[in-house]
């Protein structure tokens, strides 16, 4: 489970008929903290790729927008592909099981 903030307009590509997948950048931060010593510890920024399939991708896409507050569950998926160089990647994303979006309706 994340709760985090869109980074940018769902990309949403249909595929076969009426079926879709919407992709979605999230950012989640932890806060700083000082420590007893007096050492700062910043706030740390993470980004997580999420994966919305069927009926959720298209409320994504009808209702998801940058900046936007989401709740998502899900599951991570791994993925292995080699780039434009031949080199090995490995890619990390959230498969999308649920999701609630957090940003108050006048916000929207």
């Amino acid at each position: 489970m994340l709760i985090g903030n869109v980074g940018l307009d769902p990309e949403v590509r249909y595929y076969e008929a009426d079926s879709c997948v919407a992709k979605v950048r999230l950012a989640t931060t932890e806060k700083g903290y000082v420590l007893p010593n007096g050492t700062r510890v910043p706030d740390r920024t993470d980004w997580h790729n999420l994966v919305f399939y069927r009926k959720l991708a298209k409320v994504v896409e009808q209702y998801v927008h940058k900046g936007d507050k989401l709740y998502v569950d899900g599951r991570l998926q791994y993925t292995q592909y080699d780039d434009k160089r031949g080199i090995q990647r490995t890619a990390t994303e959230i498969i999308v099981d649920s999701m609630e979006m957090l940003t108050p309706k006048q916000q929207q």
